[in-house]
Parts: C-alpha cells; structure tokens; sequence
C-alpha cells in the first residue's frame, strides 16, 4: 500500500477529517491514517490478497493482519514481529544501495552513504524476535537521481551481492574477506558481460579531524583488504614510487589538495581520487566523513 511519508497537513486543516475523528474517536493524526489503512487492508483481503505497508503504518496502530517493510531502520520491524506481525526488511542503515558508494569526490552525490561493507553487515532476522516473522530483506534502488540503466547497474553492484549473501546465508558463515574474493570474481564476470559495477569498495576514505593546536588530521582507510595507500600534496599524480600512507596525515602549509590512489602489489585497482584541502577542513569543522 505505502502508508511512508505521509503529508498530514491537509488532515490537520479539513473539517471533513476533524469530523471523522470526533466520529471514530481518533485523538492523532496518526490513528487517522491507521483508520484508512485498516479499511483499505479489508479491501485488499476481500481480493485474497495481503494487506502491506511501509513502518509508519504502525504508529496509529495496525490493521489486524498487516505486514510491515522496516525502512526507517530495523526498529520498526522488530516492534511489528513482537506484535506477530509478518515483517519484510528493508533498512536504510543497511539496504538503501540509491546512497553513495564512496567519497562524494568521485560519486555522484547522493544526502547519505552505504559502503559494501556495511550492506554486508546486514542481518534480517535480529536476535530479539521470532524468526518465523521476519519474512525476508529487501534492498531499495530509489531512482530520483539515477538517470538511466548504466548508472542504476552502478548503483546496485556490488551491494545487491552483499545484500543477497546476507539474506541467503546463515549468519554464521558470512566472512567479509571470502564475501570479497567472490565479489572480485563477480567484477570479472561483469567485465566479460559489459554490465556496469561500482569499483568504489577499492577507493581509500577519508577521516579529517581537528587536532589540539588546529591543525588538520587526515586517515585514510579501505574497506578491500590488502590494498596500500599512495598520496601527494603537491598537485601531481601518485603512483606506487610516491610516499606510501602509513599514518595519518598532516598537509603542508602550502597544500590545496590531497590525491590518493590504491595500489594492490604493482596494480593500481581504485580510482585517482583528489580532494580539497579547504574541503576536508570543513568536513573537520562539521564531523562529517563519508564512511
């Protein structure tokens, strides 16, 4: 059905709503749009279909057999289970792969990010309720922002790989470095298929924080295991002679920007990434880091 995001405004100013409520004994707006949905919910039944709907159908109070998509989180989900409510998830913390794969340097930039090894940490059925009602997962691909088929593949490899493992495996036998071996495989296979996929889980980030006397910290990190980190700050191109980053970075008086590539051996496997100074001094200030 959706029931997400719901513009209560409306309601809010209609006398017509104002009456309802005093008829039903509705006191939120909330309990309104839990009256509709458990309508609709005896329409859709009497069609011998499921009546369905995004977390915010909880908040008045739900239709008596509805199930619930978990979005804003798993808490939602897990609130529906406990109340032996069928459950699909769907978290953004774990599953919205229409985010950011990477830096906003060299992404299309996206309000918020979700790293492959972060959508691989996603665990549908959490500890604290019946299994029996988590149904499934879900990743979500929103397209607002994705403008045609290649950049959507882009978006969705490798993290629908991540999301799939973790719906279809046990919890016990997911391992991060032999999800990733198999996930270079697959990049082969994509290559050989000419189907587009994202090389973001190649690329370093980056964490930029103030230090006592002012100055600029930077640490860099990747999420594929053994990768080296090679950098200047003097505006040209690093490769495998230049300074190799061991520990976290201070930039020169002088600097304007750093530049960061990833190397595995003698191979370069991630993208040449720059980034402002000015930049990473405000993501300092702000605490913002893409990670």
């Amino acid at each position: 059905m959706g029931g997400d995001e719901t513009f209560k405004t409306f309601w809010e100013k209609s006398d017509a709503v104002k009456a309802l409520m005093k008829e039903q004994n509705l006191k939120t707006m909330e309990e309104v749009q839990s009256y509709f949905s458990k309508r609709v919910e005896k329409i859709v039944e009497s069609k011998g279909k499921k009546f369905m709907g995004w977390d915010e159908i909880l908040e008045g109070g739900l239709a008596p057999d509805a199930a619930v998509m978990s979005w804003r989180g798993m808490q939602g989900g897990i609130e529906a289970a406990r109340q032996k409510h069928d459950v699909v998830m769907s978290p953004t913390t774990y599953a919205y792969i229409d985010y950011m794969q990477g830096d906003p340097a060299v992404e299309p930039k996206v309000y918020a990010t979700l790293r492959l090894n972060k959508a691989y940490k996603f665990e549908p059925v959490p500890d604290s309720v019946d299994a029996k009602y988590i149904k499934g997962g879900q990743a979500n691909l929103w397209t607002e922002q994705v403008y045609n088929i290649r950049h959507a593949e882009y978006m969705t490899w490798p993290r629908g790989w991540a999301i799939a493992e973790s719906l279809w495996s046990p919890k016990a036998k997911k391992d991060w470095n032999n999800f990733f071996a198999k996930t270079e495989q697959h990049f082969k296979r994509n290559d050989i298929a000419e189907v587009k996929y994202s090389p973001a889980v190649y690329d370093p980030y980056f964490t930029a924080t103030k230090s006592g006397d002012n100055d600029l910290k930077i640490e860099l990190a990747t999420e594929a295991p053994g990768l080296d980190i090679y950098y200047s700050f003097d505006n040209t191109f690093p490769d495998h002679f230049y300074p190799k980053y061991t520990q976290a970075l201070t930039p020169p008086k002088d600097a304007v920007m750093l530049r960061v590539i990833t190397y595995k051996g003698k191979e370069p496997v991630g993208r040449m990434i720059t980034v402002p100074i000015e930049e990473l001094k405000k993501r300092a200030e702000t605490k913002k880091n893409y990670q």
